[in-house]
This record gives C-alpha cells, structure tokens and sequence, in this order.
C-alpha cells in the first residue's frame, strides 16, 4: 500500500510551489515547531521580574526554592512581559537580490526567511516591524505587536520587487535615528557593500546599543561557482560584462569570497554582532534555529546583567 509522505515545508524546493507568501512562512513556523523536542517560545514571552513574599493562593509552582532553602522563608517569582525588546526586520531588494540560480531568487529567499522571524516574533508576544532598502529606505512598518501588523509586513514583501543598488552606508544612517527604541536589529542581505563602509554602518547600530543580527544571503551559484562553459556574466548593479572561460575562474573566485566571507563575520565578531550565512538551498528552519540560539543568549546576557 502506497503511503504519502507529508511534504517538508522547510525545504525551498517545496516552498517554491507555494506562491503565496503569508502561506509560505505559516507552513515554515509550524513546521519548524513541529519539529522541536521542547517549545521554543518557553523564556523568550516573559522573563523574570523580582521576588515578594508568598500569600496565601499564589500558585505553588511560582515558589523560588532555591531562596527556601537558604532563607526558610517562602517567596514568589513575578515575571513581566518582554515590552521593552523590539525587532526591526532590514531586507535588502536591490537587483543583486534578483538573482536566481537553481533554486528561487536570493530576495524570495530572504523575504521568505523575514516572513518566517516575523511570524515567529508574533507569536512570542514580541513588537517586529520591517524595513526595505537598496540605494535608500523604501518602505518603513514600526514594530507593532497588534495581530494585523504581520498581515502587512508580509503583504509588503510579496509587493516589493529587487530594484535598483545596494547602499548600506547612506541607508543605514539613515536609519539609525529612525529606530529610537533599543532592540534587535535583524539585516537580510548579500551585503554588496566594501568591508569599511559595513563596518561604518553596523557601528552606527551599536552605538545605539541595539542587538544586531546580519544573515547573509547567497545563492548556491555565488558559493560553489558550478560553471562549466564559456558563459557570459552580467553585473546586476552595473552595465559591466565577462566573457570568460569559468574553469579557469574558479579557484581564484572562490578564494575571493571566501576571503570576503571571513572578513565580514570578522567585522561583524568585533562589533559584537552576530552573523549567519543564508544559502538559498538551505532548508528554513536553519534559518529559525540559528535566530532562537541568538536570542536565547541574548536573554541569558539580559538576565546576567540585571
């Protein structure tokens, strides 16, 4: 008897086939979920407050026995709802995100990996709010919690289509007065930008005190150079053209970007950022776990600070 297996919605070759966009991040989260051995949400809505003393009808499993035990006296851990921690969403649409080898073009990646945190974000009680960018700020959604904010931020992904050059250095200066509220700043981009000018523009977060996350979104193709023919290679973001035998190209290129790569978590290292390469090929709940290990060493600093 023939069974049928259940599709796996992380996969991008399957989330390819599913136009919608809300749809697609939905399918993304649930799955993921699904897939864990314990919520990811437990810590990450609420954290801990203070201690008061226990009364009569508080809730046995609130008691801290820890203090008990070195005090003989019977206290309560009140938490608070996590108000003050806002995420804003910074997704790159200039043309190079256009670009599409095997699999679904780096900005549906990208859009479709903001959907996902978004959603997730949502759900865990959090402010998110999105911002889209190539040669300056496009479209700007503050973080909002109410229920119909997600509707929007994921209506205006599925609207928006890769246009123009890349422009970190005038767009994030931009920016950065524009976030007042300290929190999480979470950039999705192929990061086309000289390593000073990122630099530049990271820092500018930073002295902000906001948490930063950078995931850098590459294409298979940019990564393994799998080229075989005398092909012909076009600049998204300029008029300028190769012809060039790609075998004869490979070692240095993939040298280069390699180079690339590591100079760029190494900036990000010392800014106190945190970095993660997105590979379109990747499966999406890589693209959650890696966020949820972020955040859950951002809360335990939070908790270690207090």
């Amino acid at each position: 008897m023939a069974t049928t297996e259940t599709p796996n919605y992380l996969d991008p070759k399957v989330l390819e086939r599913i136009k919608r966009l809300d749809v697609r991040a939905r399918l993304v989260v649930e799955g993921f979920i699904t897939g864990q051995h314990k919520s990811p949400y437990n810590g990450f809505a609420v954290e801990f407050a203070s201690h008061r003393e226990y009364a009569p009808g508080d809730e046995i499993k609130h008691i801290d026995w820890k203090v008990w035990s070195k005090t003989d006296r019977l206290y309560i851990k009140e938490y608070e709802e996590e108000t003050n921690l806002k995420t804003t969403l910074i997704v790159d649409c200039s043309k190079s995100m256009g670009y599409r080898g095997a699999g679904w073009r780096k900005f549906d990646y990208a859009a479709t990996a903001g959907a996902s945190l978004a959603h997730l974000l949502q759900h865990q009680g959090d402010a998110v709010g999105l911002v889209t960018f190539n040669t300056a700020v496009r479209d700007v959604l503050p973080p909002s919690a109410r229920s119909n904010h997600l509707k929007e931020m994921v209506h205006l992904l599925g609207e928006t289509e890769p246009d123009e050059e890349t422009d970190v250095g005038d767009v994030f200066l931009e920016l950065v007065p524009q976030i007042r509220a300290r929190g999480l700043v979470v950039i999705i981009s192929d990061l086309f930008a000289d390593l000073p000018t990122l630099r530049r523009s990271l820092q500018q977060f930073r002295l902000r005190k906001h948490e930063v996350v950078v995931f850098h979104v590459m294409d298979r193709d940019e990564l393994e150079f799998p080229f075989e023919d005398n092909t012909r290679f076009v600049g998204l973001e300029s008029p300028d053209e190769v012809h060039a035998d790609p075998r004869a190209l490979r070692k240095t290129y993939l040298e280069i970007v390699d180079r690339y790569r590591r100079d760029v978590r190494k900036v990000c290292d010392r800014l106190g950022v945190d970095y993660a390469l997105l590979d379109t090929g990747e499966p999406l709940d890589a693209v959650l776990s890696r966020y949820l290990s972020f955040r859950k060493h951002y809360n335990t600093r939070k908790g270690r600070a207090r």
